[in-house]
């Protein structure tokens, strides 16, 4: 419910969770496979005053793709007969892989991009994966047998490597 001016309470329009169900439906720009709730972009879904209130984090600081996220989120619930939202950015607590829905690490899978393969927890796991780096399957094969091009892939938040077995590039999605 949603406290007015004057103090009465407003019923919302829409339910919070199923405006989670509409913004399933807004695909991440660079990769238009997974949703930007599967990515976990997506921190919370209110009503403030009969406003609804969007709070986003962008993977890294500076994501290119924010402004057109909060486009496409906008968009979205236009759609769907509500007024665009009030973006909110939150930087802090940072982004992390282990938002990512299981379903959206499959659908990276299924479109090319090897999946973040561990959870960052805190910050000395981030150190650990520079030291041993983890085995990262193929997409397109399933081997293991695959060694980094690069640190940097197409993006910031994803590496180069190339597949032994196939001889195929890929993308890997970082963990951090």
């Amino acid at each position: 419910m949603v406290a007015s001016a004057m103090g009465h309470v407003l019923n919302p329009p829409v339910s919070t969770s199923q405006i989670w169900q509409w913004l399933a439906e807004v695909s991440d720009p660079e990769i238009p496979v997974i949703s930007v709730t599967d990515l976990g972009i997506i921190r919370a879904v209110e009503w403030q005053e009969g406003e609804c209130v969007i709070t986003i984090t962008p993977t890294y600081s500076g994501c290119p793709a924010m402004d057109v996220i909060a486009e496409e989120i906008g968009k979205t619930l236009q759609a769907h007969g509500i007024k665009p939202p009030s973006i909110v950015y939150q930087l802090s607590p940072a982004w992390s892989t282990d938002w990512m829905t299981e379903a959206g690490k499959q659908k990276l899978s299924g479109y090319g991009i090897a999946p973040p393969q561990q959870q960052v927890v805190d910050i000395s796991s981030i150190q650990r994966y520079r030291e041993v780096q983890p085995a990262i399957a193929c997409p397109q094969c399933g081997s293991v047998d695959t060694q980094l091009v690069s640190q940097f892939g197409s993006t910031a938040c994803k590496a180069l490597y190339k597949c032994k077995a196939c001889l195929e590039p890929f993308d890997y999605f970082k963990p951090h």
